[in-house]
């Protein structure tokens, strides 16, 4: 069961890594994934841009605290205490997944959605932020109730 614990840390360092650099570095890349290309000229798109990139700080951080959990065991050494950031990893995760929600259901009907949450780049951080919010959040009630 140990692996199992040690692969969702991998995958959470592996995707909030991706998601700081991604947000941080490449924060004109990741607000083209939002405004549609005739939008991309308006005047408030560098801004945008340029703001995403305390996405890219949220989630570095997010990164470093499961790097924490994975390589200092024995200051994370009880199975609650693990439980818990696991449990905060979850609620990190299904934040970026529930927000994208409603904008997926609406670009599922025929209504004009802000940005494709279905097809494309999105669709990917949509499914892995789900999958792994399920992954963390499942673990850490078994490591709370251990």
């Amino acid at each position: 069961m140990i692996y199992i614990f040690y692969g969702i840390l991998v995958l959470n360092i592996l995707w909030f890594g991706a998601a700081c650099w991604y947000f941080s570095i490449k924060s004109r890349s990741a607000a083209k994934i939002l405004v549609p290309r005739e939008e991309r000229t308006n005047t408030i798109f560098p801004q945008l841009a340029w703001s995403l990139k305390f996405l890219g700080g949220m989630n570095g951080a997010f990164a470093i605290a499961s790097l924490a959990l994975l390589v200092l065991q024995g200051v994370f050494s009880t199975p609650q205490q693990r439980g818990v950031l696991l449990l905060i990893f979850a609620i990190a995760h299904t934040s970026q997944f529930i927000f994208n929600l409603p904008i997926a259901l609406k670009e599922g009907t025929a209504q004009k959605p802000l940005w494709n949450v279905l097809r494309g780049p999105m669709m990917f951080i949509f499914i892995t932020d789900g999958t792994l919010a399920f992954l963390n959040g499942i673990y850490s009630i078994f490591l709370l109730l251990v």
